[in-house]
């Protein structure tokens, strides 16, 4: 497969939305980034790299990271993990509080906002530096050390995140969390403010696509760990659109507002997105679109 070739035509068919959208305002910080941006990143099953745009431009990848915590929780708890939180879409905001209020404290599935802060704050409870080892653990997956948290990112979260602030003090009133506030809080916003380029995140993903395996066969989750996960991604990734990116997409995956996308076409490929202008959703709006055009022209999909 040319993917390279792909990509041009991409790039073509992009060309009537790249005024559509806008970026992120719930977190200052974000809205600095040039809405210009656009940059793709492809990791096949034979280790080739395919890139076009601005892949090698680092950005916050924010929601994105739900995922690396949900990985190393896997790790330490196994199944038990399911007992905290659940497995079902949400059909709501991803910060929304009446759901929690409505199921006494357990969060829907763990890429809502409130999902992510009962494994921040399992990470917590099972690693000794949580922020320090949860770093190695996604320079490990992405073989690299130059991946880092963007403290003023954090800082901009935390100043701003009073709607955080109350999913986390509403889930310690439940007992759905076990350690301080302000420490999952922290931990949380920092996991967010990671920083990567669309290859780190295809290098980082790639386990996704190769049964739990990195390119470097280092042995992340077992076969079915990576099955249910890459499920999850499938119905959860993306908000309340998920079902609108089964349908034009068709590949298990996960977005964030900072407008990184990662898409995973098991035993195939890894492939990142990034493109800051969001839809009403909080997706990206390029990302989304490429990401369809990438599977309609290969007529390769999961279904």
């Amino acid at each position: 497969m040319n993917y390279n070739q792909i990509f041009e035509k991409i790039d073509d068919a992009l060309k009537p939305f790249v005024s559509d959208g806008k970026i992120s305002a719930s977190i200052p910080e974000l809205a600095m980034v040039d809405p210009t941006k656009f940059g793709i990143h492809l990791l096949d099953n034979r280790g080739n790299d395919y890139a076009f745009g601005n892949s090698d431009e680092k950005f916050s990848i924010q929601s994105i990271s739900k995922v690396f915590s949900l990985s190393l929780a896997f790790q330490f708890m196994g199944e038990q993990i399911w007992q905290r939180v659940g497995v079902e879409p949400s059909g709501n905001p991803f910060n929304s509080l009446v759901q929690l209020e409505y199921e006494k404290g357990k969060p829907r599935n763990p890429f809502i906002n409130a999902g992510a802060m009962v494994i921040a704050d399992i990470l917590i409870s099972n690693l000794e530096n949580p922020k320090e080892d949860f770093l190695n653990f996604v320079r490990k997956l992405a073989h690299t050390e130059n991946i880092h948290y963007n403290e003023s990112v954090a800082l901009s979260e935390k100043k701003v995140g009073f709607r955080n602030a109350a999913l986390a003090n509403f889930l310690k009133s439940f007992g759905s969390i076990y350690n301080e506030v302000d420490i999952v809080l922290d931990f949380y916003f920092h996991q967010c403010s990671l920083e990567m380029t669309c290859k780190e995140l295809a290098h980082s993903f790639y386990y996704f696509a190769n049964e739990g395996f990195t390119k470097e066969r280092i042995k992340i989750l077992t076969q079915s760990q990576t099955k249910r996960l890459n499920a999850l991604m499938q119905t959860c990734g993306f908000y309340d659109e998920s079902g609108e990116f089964a349908y034009k997409v068709g590949l298990p995956g996960k977005s964030g507002i900072g407008g990184g996308i990662i898409a995973i076409h098991p035993k195939n490929y890894s492939v990142a997105t990034w493109g800051p202008k969001l839809n009403e959703k909080g997706n990206s709006v390029l990302g989304m679109k490429a990401l369809e055009f990438l599977t309609t022209e290969t007529q390769m999909s999961i279904f």
